[in-house]
């Protein structure tokens, strides 16, 4: 309903500041929600890191909206231009605004799918977690990690991956997380480590998992099991 002064509220503001802040913003949680709030902003913010906040709440309810159909890769681009619309990303040339990514990239010191691979790649990634096929939380994680690693997008991934998890989350009836920003080195190490200990990903992410289900625990009428 994206009533004010609940789940949907306080998700938005929790979400956009996290998932920006991992990414390099530098919005404090106070001008994150004065964005979403009164659609104006105080003190020095950069004008990339406003612009993104803004469209991450929009990416929010454009997810919102799909929760009920299946994952596609149309739908995975279209987030993603809708979260780079209007930065100076999208101003240069090489920079494909929901296209996939034209250069190679890094995650840390590890390489990623090559650019002439990633469409294949994500193809293959949603062939492997068929839609009439119900998702365990960690099918989600495994998708997540395995998102990461082809890092289709020149800048963006870590925003997109994250979306479509709470995404997944939602449409399988479990209790989606937030990687919060306080505790990324966790996240980034669960990434880094899967192929050898899928674990620390796993219980990184029901950790978070537990403290959504915390956060937005006084707006519920009933408990609800984290894994559906």
């Amino acid at each position: 309903m994206g009533l004010k002064g609940g789940i949907y509220h306080l998700t938005q503001i929790t979400l956009a500041y996290n998932s920006n802040r991992i990414e390099g913003s530098r919005l404090s949680p106070e001008q994150t929600r004065y964005i979403y709030e009164t659609q104006s902003v105080t003190g020095d913010a950069p004008v990339d890191d406003v612009i993104e906040t803004s469209n991450h709440f929009r990416l929010f309810d454009q997810m919102l909206n799909g929760v009920g159909s299946p994952l596609t890769a149309e739908r995975i681009l279209a987030y993603h231009a809708t979260l780079k619309a209007g930065t100076s990303d999208a101003a240069k040339p090489w920079f494909a605004v929901g296209g996939w990514k034209r250069r190679p990239n890094f995650v840390g010191d590890r390489s990623t799918v090559p650019p002439e691979m990633v469409g294949s790649a994500v193809d293959a990634l949603l062939a492997a977690f068929p839609p009439d096929r119900p998702m365990r939380f960690d099918d989600i994680c495994d998708f997540h990690y395995r998102f990461e690693a082809i890092h289709p997008f020149q800048d963006g991934n870590g925003r997109v991956g994250r979306i479509v998890a709470f995404e997944q989350c939602l449409r399988y009836g479990i209790v989606p997380f937030i990687v919060l920003d306080a505790e990324k080195l966790y996240y980034y190490r669960g990434l880094a480590e899967y192929e050898a200990e899928p674990g620390f990903l796993r219980d990184t992410l029901r950790h978070f998992q537990d403290q959504y289900q915390r956060a937005v625990a006084e707006y519920l009428t009933t408990a609800e099991n984290p894994d559906g």
